[in-house]
Parts: structure tokens; sequence; C-alpha cells
């Protein structure tokens, strides 16, 4: 059973994609990598003024959270279950050098350092709703890339129906991985045309900087219209395979826990009701919108199936 204390369990169209290109980010962002390569401390990242994130809201009109909000408040059970204490024991966490290998079932094979995964695709501003399965939301304005340009650059090959994600594997550095009830390393999964559609991004930062170790440097994964523990964090192997993955959470409790994931109102967790949701910053609850807002675009993706079974 997920080890989620009663007291987090708090009884959320067009999306924004801000296309443009941010010109410059790619230096700021191999330049906030040198200073984590230098075991800079999370405090030495000053948040951004009002302004540095144009419009400063959604497209339905909700409020970013703030840059202590996102990176204070997270979910990352390799450091710890315990949200406030992921920031400080993930602090000196280093994530250079950093690789990422990308095989399975795909035509052109490669093993990319981040820092050249970084000039590679040029990073885009996406500003999100993140609905954590807990009850609880923030909107953030992540920086990255669709994922759907990776996957295009190793061609995958006829019969790779799913991607595969996987997190660094190392206790030592992630006391949270020494919980032996969990089956690390932490995995997570997509169907291949979940992963191709341009909502999918691979996130390398947020606010304007590099992702810091508590919210998953430095790549992780952002799928908005599913439930936040889809976005697997620091992500160092991404596989193309025929057969559906295994998450983590599905081995753990697959009572509670299914492949899918996506955000809907009318289907409970177990312990729970998934109707509304608390935003972080916010007193009252407001009511859950299906596929998180979402709908619109990644509807069509299930046509036909049964969201109660297929949850």
């Amino acid at each position: 059973m997920m080890k989620i204390p009663s007291s987090e369990i708090t009884p959320e169209s067009i999306y924004r994609s801000r296309r443009q290109f941010m010109r410059g980010i790619g230096a700021v962002a191999l330049a906030g990598l040198g200073l984590t390569a230098c075991g800079a401390p999370a405090d030495s990242f000053v948040a951004p003024e009002p302004g540095a994130v144009a419009g400063q809201a959604d497209e339905l009109g909700d409020p970013l959270n703030s840059y202590q909000q996102i990176t204070t408040y997270n979910n990352f059970y390799e450091f710890s279950t315990d949200k406030q204490a992921v920031a400080p024991l993930a602090r000196d966490f280093q994530t250079t050098p950093w690789t990422v290998t990308i095989g399975g079932l795909v035509k052109k094979p490669q093993m990319i350092a981040i820092e050249d995964l970084l000039r590679r695709y040029p990073a885009e501003e996406r500003i999100y709703r993140l609905r954590c399965v807990e009850g609880w939301s923030m909107v953030i304005p992540w920086l990255g890339f669709p994922l759907r340009f990776l996957l295009a650059d190793v061609e995958p090959q006829a019969g790779a129906r799913y991607v595969r994600f996987e997190t660094l594997l190392d206790p030592e550095r992630m006391p949270g991985q020494r919980d032996a009830w969990y089956n690390w390393p932490y995995v997570e999964g997509l169907r291949l045309d979940e992963a191709m559609h341009d909502l999918t991004i691979l996130s390398t930062g947020l606010y304007g900087r590099v992702l810091l170790p508590q919210n998953g440097a430095p790549l992780r994964l952002v799928v908005p219209w599913k439930y936040g523990f889809k976005s697997i964090k620091s992500i160092v192997k991404i596989d193309l395979v025929a057969e559906q993955p295994t998450s983590l959470w599905m081995a753990a409790a697959p009572q509670e826990y299914g492949f899918y994931a996506n955000v809907n109102p009318n289907v409970p967790h177990p312990r729970w009701s998934q109707a509304t949701e608390r935003r972080i910053g916010e007193f009252e609850r407001r009511p859950t919108l299906m596929f998180n807002g979402y709908g619109e675009q990644v509807a069509a993706l299930y046509a036909g199936m049964d969201l109660r079974a297929n949850y």
C-alpha cells in the first residue's frame, strides 16, 4: 500500500504552449549545470522576480505557483516520503556528469550526455497544471522540449508500442532508495502515441532556470493530463518496448495504481475521492477537471476505451 500520511491526502480548451523558442536558454541551462557540477547549494539559485514568465497564468487564467512553492513541496520518494524534507536532502545532489541511454526497439540507439541533449533540443516554455494523485495541484512554468523530437531521432522500430523510462539507481546519494518496500529503480511508461503527443515534454528547467534536484534534475518527464507520479524524475534510461511496462507504483499497489493514470474526477482512488483538489497556496478545494483540463487535446487517444477499467 502507498505510504501517504492522512494529513497529506488533502480533502485541477486550449493549452498555452508558448511555442516560441527561448533564445539563449540553452546557454543559461548549461551555465546552471556548471554550478550544479561544482556543488552549488540549492539556495544559490535566486527565485525570479515577478514578470520572469510571460503572462503569469495558465490558459484558464489560474496564476502560477511560486518558485518557492514548486521547489520546496516535492514528491520524490528516492530522497524521502516527506515533501518538505526532499529539498534539504537533495541539496548537494550532483547532476553532472549525467548521461541518458535511449535504446530498445529503435534503429539508432544512443547514449547522450545531458549537455549535448540541451544543445540538441532548444528549450520551450510550457505552462502546465500538475495534478497529484494525492489530491493537490500546482501551475508550473516548465522549460523543456517535446519528447517526440528525441523519439523521432532514434527512429522507433515497427514493433515498438510503449516507452519505458527509468530513474537513476543510487541509494548512497538517494537515501529513499534504501527503503526495501519499493522495487527500485523507479520505472514508468507511456504508450508510444502518448509519448509522441506534443503535450508530452522532457523538462530541463522551470521558471527560466535549470531544474533543481528536488524537481527531478537534470531531466524529467512531464505529461500534464496524467497524475504527477507518471512524470518520472532524474531519468537515465529510455527504452522503446513491445510490452506494457510495469511501473513502480503498479508493482507496489496494483489494486490502486494502473498504467494510464489519467486525471479522472469520476474514478476515485480506492482510499479517497478524485472529484476535487487543493491548489497549493489556496485554502478552498476546486473541482478536478477531466484529463486535468487537456481533454480537447488528448481525449481522442482513449476513444472507445473504458477509462474505469483502464485507470
